[in-house]
């Protein structure tokens, strides 16, 4: 009985999170590709190292961590752009809200301090390419597991659009 509440939790998770935003461009998602690799993650986790020492290095990988899509190599300006931070906060209302938070845990990670615990191009890269980040990147394969397998969507962004979002995370992450 467990076993089927479970199943028809986790598939209206999927519809709800397939419908959001208004991307053309759906990505077929498979639990199963998810299910070895993400097990695989969890044994090389627990085999690294004494805890104090895997938060330690976690964050600096996390932060070295660029992801996998377009963006290699992102210079950010000292100051925070305010007029592209605003288009970002407009975009991410719009198509993000509905499964992030900025100051607690939703359906997605909470994305307070987001810019503190990933590199600009890991930001990016989630948000521009999600399909492939959560097959292939550990970081985001852990955050698909405590997210408790909520895919996330790709809303079939520009780089431009993406650039805002991630400058509205820098004002936030600034101002708070």
């Amino acid at each position: 009985m467990k076993n089927v509440i479970k199943s028809v939790v986790l598939f209206a998770t999927l519809l709800i999170l397939s419908s959001c935003g208004n991307s053309e461009k759906k990505d077929n998602i498979r639990l199963e590709d998810y299910n070895e690799s993400s097990q695989q993650t969890e044994k090389q986790d627990t085999d690294k190292a004494p805890s104090s020492e895997k938060e330690e290095t976690s964050t600096e990988d996390a932060l070295s961590n660029k992801g996998i899509g377009p963006v290699k190599n992102l210079e950010l300006p000292e100051g925070i752009n305010s007029d592209m931070a605003s288009s970002g906060a407009d975009v991410f209302k719009k198509l993000c809200s509905a499964c992030h938070k900025m100051d607690k845990k939703f359906v997605g990670p909470q994305l307070a301090g987001v810019t503190e615990r990933r590199s600009p191009e890991w930001i990016m890269n989630m948000i521009l390419n999600p399909t492939e980040m959560i097959k292939k990147d550990p970081i985001a394969k852990k955050l698909l597991i405590e997210s408790n397998m909520a895919v996330m969507a790709n809303q079939g962004l520009s780089e431009e659009e993406t650039r805002s979002i991630l400058e509205y995370f820098r004002q936030y992450d600034q101002e708070n």
